[in-house]
Formats: C-alpha cells, structure tokens, sequence
C-alpha cells in the first residue's frame, strides 16, 4: 500500500483525459523497486488506462557535484532504466533544467508524479514545475520511513525531542509495497530522450562538470549492489551492532548511505529487513534503527524547516556563542585548507581519514566525527572551519550533499547536542582528541589499511 500521508497535490488540477501517458519524473528515488512514486504513478496509469513515462534530468550544475557523484548516479540509473522499461513502461533521460524539460513533457501527459526531496534546490524544482504547469501534479514521499510533516510540524532540536514522535508512527509506514502490473505498455510512446544511460560512461564523459575529483571503486552503484551490500550487513554486520559500531577498525557499518543518498534503495525495504531478521538481538536491530530512521529523519527534519541549513548562523544560539567568545584562544597548530585536502598534518589517525575520504568517497562516522572537530581545532576561526567541512564534505563524500551532511556538521558545531565542560577553543561544544581513539579502539589498525588505500580507492579489506 501506500500510505495517504505520502501523497501531497502541488497542482490540483483534473486529470487531462487527453492526455498521452501519466508522466513520472522520477528525481529523488533513484530506483525501480520499493518506490512509491512510481508505483502510485502506475496505479494512476492503469486506472485511466494510460502508459507510463519515466523521465529523469540530469543537471550538469546540480550543486557541489562533480564526476565522482555523476558517475555513482550514471551508472546507477542504467540499471534503473532497464529495470523500468522491463516493467513496460518509457524512460527518457534528458539534459538540463528539471521544471522546463518536465514542463514540456508534461504537456503531452494526463498528469504528472514527483517524488519529494528537502534540499531547497530541489524545493524549488517542485515548486516552480506546480506553478508553470496547467496539470494536475502530484507528489509522493518516498525516501524517509515516516513522512516529514507526520514526524512533526517544527524544527526539532535534538534526537530526544523526534524520537518519541517518530517511533510513535514507524510501524504506521513500514508496509511492504507492491509492484503494480502495467496493463499499457509504452512500447508505442513517441518521446525521446537526448541520454543514453545504457552509455553512462560516455555520457558522464561529455558533461560539462568538475573532473578533478576521480570517481571510486569501492562502491558499485545501483540498487542490486545497494542489496547485495544489504545483504552481507544482515549476515555479518548487524550481530553485535550496538557495541562494535564506533570501531573504525572493525567496522559494522552497512555502507549504505551513498546508497540511500541516491534513492537507489528505500528506507523502508531496509527497516524491514533490519526487523525480520534472524539471529541479531532486539539491542542491535533497535541501535540501527536509530541511525536509519531517528537520526536520518531528523536530519531531514532540520533540512526541511531550516532554510539556512547550510550557514553557519543555522547553529545553535549558544554553540555560536560560546565559539565566538573562544576565537581567540591559541590553536596548537593551524593548517590550511589546502594542506588539509592533502591530508598534510601531523594527526596520523586524522590523515588516515582523510585518505579514506579522499580514496573511496566514504569515512566510517566515529572518524567523521574525529575529522570535524580536529578541523575546529586546526583553523582560526569557528566560521572558517564551518566553511571548510563543508566543503571537503560536499566534494568527496558519495554521500554528501544531502540532509544528513548539513546535519553532520552543523553536530561538529552543536547543533542537535548539548553544552558540555568548557574548555579552550571549543568553548562548550562537544570535544574530542586523540586519546580517546587510542584508548577505545586499535587504531593503528584502521590507519595501516588507510594508508594502503590505493588512489582509485578499491582497496575495502581489513
């Protein structure tokens, strides 16, 4: 089923009888299977026996992008493509301006689906197509298990204030969801697209964007390696989740967050999996929940009612304050930021992180952490080091850019915690050093198999 709290009418306009197809412009959920925009978008198919086109745009100026993030989406939605017209329905990729190409595509279509994202870019996508459209146009929340405004209607200051509020409606939203059965094909669809997915390597080859920073090969894209990745977490991560989490060297982690970051597998399909399945204890499933679901959502939370989620005045009243009045505390060392792109300091565990980041577009999060308070320590200013984990994040993560990355490294500040003992530089906010990773974990460990990372960043064995 799908949910009635998921849907959301942008244009209220009737259905055109006219129309040639119901068009799905497919944005956010980058996927074929446990999508509820595309299956509401099939549904409203079959009910005015209509076929169904999926178009999806690429940007080549979608914010902070670069060819490692165009690669990882590229070849993903090859896989998603075929996956969509197997089922009998059209894909067209077209390049440019998501509301005018889809405006145009929507002029042929009896109505038109999106799928819902928080970032404003992607808020104003939605809004602008609304508006410029004389269609009916329909929005379906997909990637979050508990819909943003059934969670709640503010801004949510910590983890302890949602949890409650979201806990009290997941099992309201982790329904398995239906593939519906295409009864028009779209074989017979005159619309063309200007992008051939099935070529994603020439295709990223010939955009216009940023090539300095290399695509990865420790993540394969799309939604059957996101399963795949699923899958081993279920049979040998998830067993001791709750303690063995932090360890960088040990790592439970289920990498899925790139995943998750391109809609290329849904919340909800791991949440049920997560639940059902066999031999981790109730500990250890509820510990990954928290992550998955309270953590991630009120990071969407935070996106969505913050309008300036990404300035470093969206902080807490009392972090900016209790920064401000350290700024001119002494730094034991300060670096640039080119030297710490470089990964040129003398933190051997800090620069392992970073050649982590650099190498494979993904940090274990107790280093991310680590990583974001030596930058607040390492820089002369709490704005300057707010501007530069923001930027190394955005550039090499797979999964930066997105809610959780702003919510990340507003935490890094004080945002979503709370004040602490104060202490020279970091004023209040939460402080972490060195001895803290010596003493919990073997950390030399995580740093020998960083430090053997080879530059195209395959190297996962430890």
């Amino acid at each position: 089923m799908i949910e009635a709290e998921r849907i959301q009418v942008l244009q209220d306009k009737p259905v055109d009888p006219d129309g040639e197809y119901v068009l799905y412009w497919m944005q956010q959920s980058q996927r074929e299977p446990a999508n509820p925009a595309l299956e509401y978008a099939a549904r409203c198919a079959n009910k005015i026996n209509k076929p169904l086109l999926v178009a999806f745009c690429v940007t080549a100026d979608y914010p902070d992008a670069n060819r490692r993030h165009f690669a990882f989406m590229l070849e993903g939605l090859a896989e998603t493509a075929k996956r969509i017209e197997k089922r009998g329905a059209g894909f067209v990729a077209r390049l440019g301006s998501p509301p005018d190409i889809i405006a145009e595509l929507a002029g042929r279509a009896a109505l038109v689906v999106c799928d819902r994202g928080y970032l404003r870019h992607q808020v104003a996508w939605r809004k602008d197509l609304a508006s410029g459209v004389d269609k009916r146009v329909v929005q379906v929340e997909g990637d979050v298990v508990v819909p943003i405004e059934c969670a709640s209607d503010k801004r949510e200051w910590a983890a302890r204030t949602i949890r409650g509020k979201i806990n009290d409606r997941v099992s309201d939203f982790t329904q398995t969801l239906s593939k519906t059965s295409l009864d028009v094909k779209a074989q017979a669809l005159d619309v063309s697209g200007d992008l051939d997915l099935s070529r994603w390597q020439r295709v990223l080859d010939e955009l216009d964007v940023d090539n300095d920073v290399a695509a990865v090969a420790r993540f394969k894209p799309g939604t059957a390696a996101a399963r795949a990745k699923l899958t081993r977490f279920l049979r040998s991560g998830l067993v001791g989740y709750a303690d063995a989490r932090n360890d960088p060297a040990d790592p439970s982690a289920s990498e899925l967050s790139p995943y998750l970051h391109f809609g290329q597998i849904s919340p909800v399909e791991i949440s049920l999996k997560v639940q059902r399945a066999k031999g981790p204890s109730s500990t250890d499933k509820e510990a990954f929940i928290e992550e998955l679901i309270v953590r991630r959502e009120l990071a969407c939370n935070f996106v969505h009612f913050t309008p300036d989620y990404d300035s470093y005045q969206c902080l807490p009243e009392w972090a900016r304050k209790t920064l401000r009045e350290h700024t001119s505390d002494e730094r034991p060392t300060v670096y640039t930021r080119p030297q710490l792109e470089a990964a040129d300091t003398d933190d051997p565990y800090w620069n392992a992180a970073m050649q982590e980041m650099t190498g494979t577009g993904y940090m274990h999060n107790y280093m991310r952490m680590y990583w974001g308070k030596k930058i607040i320590e390492w820089t002369n200013t709490p704005r300057y080091a707010y501007s530069t984990a923001l930027y190394l994040n955005n550039k090499y993560f797979l999964d930066g850019r997105d809610p959780n990355s702003y919510a990340n490294i507003g935490w890094l500040f004080g945002l979503h915690d709370r004040a602490w003992t104060e202490r020279p530089i970091f004023g209040k906010t939460r402080y972490m050093n060195a001895g803290g990773l010596e003493r919990k974990f073997d950390i030399d460990k995580y740093v020998q198999w960083a430090n053997s990372l080879c530059d195209e960043g395959s190297g996962d064995a430890r």
